[in-house]
């Protein structure tokens, strides 16, 4: 057994007390930037982005409704369609106390979703869906805001893929995060839950 000399325990100590007031500045910095004050995640915020009609829209223009958000692209072949159509089918499920939640698509590849593009993806999931674009910098800002990864992939063919998160974000009349969820809810129980809520 190795015996520490005595001479170095107040070094040993204070190297320990340094090591654990690190660690907690550490995570104290990280919980700062994660979460508001009150203990919410911090998500959201402000943004300027082009509706499907050509309207510039901020999340002003959403003050007083609940904003149901995906984040995705028209030529998502598989995940956005099957969020959006999740989110569709519990909003009709909620009935008449959908129409204080406006449903909203912001695409993440720009480039190739104009308005135009938008206006005829939105419309398959319904009338009353907001499709948002806007040029790069403005989609790098809006899903810095809401916390969301996404990548351009080239493919084989010359073209790309977009990597992305996959988060429906409910938002309150006042703007800020209330919940999160992803497709695998289930519209069911997506409705279920907003009618608890809305």
């Amino acid at each position: 057994m190795i015996r520490t000399p005595m001479a170095l325990v107040p070094y040993i100590v204070l190297a320990a007390v340094l090591f654990t007031a690190t660690l907690w500045q550490v995570g104290n910095e990280f919980a700062s930037r994660q979460y508001s004050v009150d203990g919410t995640a911090d998500v959201g915020g402000p943004f300027q982005l082009t509706d499907q009609d050509g309207a510039q829209r901020s999340q002003a223009d959403y003050r007083g409704r609940y904003m149901l958000i995906y984040f995705g692209y028209t030529y998502c072949p598989d995940v956005c369609p099957l969020s959006l159509g999740v989110m569709n089918d519990a909003l009709d499920k909620m009935g008449p106390r959908s129409k204080a939640v406006t449903p909203i698509f912001i695409t993440v590849d720009p480039a190739r979703d104009t308005p135009q593009v938008l206006k005829t993806y939105v419309a398959a999931f319904g009338k009353n869906w907001v499709g948002l674009t806007g040029d790069e910098a403005a989609i790098a800002s809006v899903a810095k805001a809401y916390r969301v990864y996404f990548k351009r992939q080239p493919l084989k063919n010359g073209g790309y893929a977009m990597d992305h998160s996959n988060t429906i974000y409910l938002m309150g009349p006042d703007g800020r995060f209330i919940t999160h969820y992803d497709e695998s809810i289930g519209p069911y129980a997506l409705a279920q839950d907003l009618k608890k809520r809305v």
